[in-house]
C-alpha cells in the first residue's frame, strides 16, 4: 500500500472549508461513550462534496494522466475521452442490477468497476491487456485524487487525539470505498487504529455493498454499541443524521463546509428531523462530550 500512500500525498493539497453561516446547537450531550463519524465532508474536505468521481469537471484529462502513471500501454488520449462516460455506464449497471436484486440503496466496489471498465478499453484495443489487479488499484487512486480532492478538516486530528486520550471508542460508518482509509492515513500520518479508531467499529460502504441511507450499515455494529450512548456526526441530514436517528444513536450535525452540508429540506424523512446538536467545527465537539 506504500505506493499508493505516496501518491495520494503527492496529489493532495490544502482544501479550505467554506463557511456555511449556519445556526449552531453547542448542546452539552452527556453520557456518550462511543463516537462514531462520517469520512467525507466531516473529517476531510472533499472538493466535490462527496466519495465518487460522476462529477468531475476534467475527468477526460484526470483519466489520460491516471492512465499513464499508473503504466497502462495503449491510445491513452482515447480511453480518457470514451473512460468517464464508460465508468458511469458501468456504476449506474453495478446499482441498476443490485436494486433488481432488492438492494434500495447499493454501493459499488470500485476496483471491480475500474477492471470492467479496463476490459472495455481493452475489447475496442485501445489499451494492451493488462489485469494486474495493482494496477487497477493505482488507477482508482490516481483518478479519485485528481477529480476529487481532499484534505484534513480543520481540527480533525486534534480532536480525535483529544477524544482518543479521553477514552471514548471511536469508530466511522461511512460512504467509502477501498482508498479512503488509505486517504486518512496519508494525510493524518497514521492509520486508522494508530489514530484510535476502533477496527470493529469501521463501517465502510463497500465492503457492505450498500451505501447510506440504507439502516443496514449501522445495524452491524448491533451488540457491539449501546447505541444511546453513542453519537454519531456527519454533514448530511439524509445519509448521515437520519439514517443513525434510525437506530436510536444521538446525532450532531457537521456544518462546517458549504461543499458538503447537506440539509435535505425537502425529503419528507427530514422535515421534522433535528440532530441533537450542530457543529461547525471538529473541535467543538470535545467541549460538548
Amino acid at each position: 500500500m506504500k505506493p499508493l500512500l505516496e501518491s495520494i500525498r503527492t496529489l493532495s493539497a490544502p482544501l479550505d472549508p467554506i463557511p456555511t453561516g449556519a445556526t449552531l446547537n453547542l448542546a452539552v450531550l452527556d453520557g456518550i461513550e462511543t463516537i462514531l463519524f462520517d469520512i467525507y465532508g466531516t473529517l476531510l474536505v472533499s472538493g466535490s462534496g462527496d466519495v465518487g468521481t460522476a462529477a468531475a469537471v476534467d475527468s477526460a484529462e484526470a483519466l489520460i494522466q491516471s492512465l499513464i502513471i499508473s503504466g497502462y500501454e495503449g491510445d491513452h488520449e482515447r480511453a480518457g475521452e470514451l473512460g468517464p462516460e464508460l465508468l458511469q455506464a458501468e456504476i449506474e449497471h453495478w446499482h441498476d442490477t443490485a436494486r433488481e436484486n432488492g438492494i434500495d440503496f447499493p454501493e459499488v466496489e470500485i476496483s471491480r468497476v475500474w477492471k470492467k471498465v479496463i476490459e472495455r478499453f481493452q475489447t475496442l484495443e485501445l489499451l494492451k491487456p493488462d489485469d494486474d489487479p495493482q494496477r487497477i488499484q493505482q488507477l482508482a487512486v490516481e483518478y479519485e485524487c485528481r477529480v476529487n480532492p481532499v484534505w484534513p478538516m480543520p481540527g480533525a486530528l486534534k480532536m480525535i487525539e483529544n477524544l482518543r486520550s479521553r477514552g471514548f471508542r471511536l469508530g466511522i460508518v461511512s460512504n467509502a470505498q477501498f482508498y479512503t482509509p488509505l486517504m486518512i492515513e496519508a494525510l493524518l500520518d497514521k492509520p486508522l487504529e494508530a489514530l484510535g479508531f476502533e477496527k470493529e467499529l469501521c463501517v465502510f460502504s463497500y465492503k457492505q455493498l450498500k451505501a447510506k441511507p440504507a439502516v443496514e450499515l449501522f445495524q452491524t455494529l448491533e451488540g457491539t454499541v449501546d447505541w444511546s450512548t453513542t453519537l454519531y456526526v456527519g454533514n448530511d441530514m439524509l445519509n448521515d443524521i437520519w439514517t443513525a436517528s434510525q437506530v436510536g444513536c444521538r446525532t450532531c450535525l457537521f456544518a462546517g463546509d458549504q461543499r458538503s452540508l447537506r440539509l435535505r429540506e425537502k425529503d419528507k424523512r427530514c422535515k421534522k428531523l433535528a440532530p441533537d446538536a450542530i457543529v461547525d467545527h471538529l473541535f467543538q465537539l470535545t467541549e460538548m462530550v
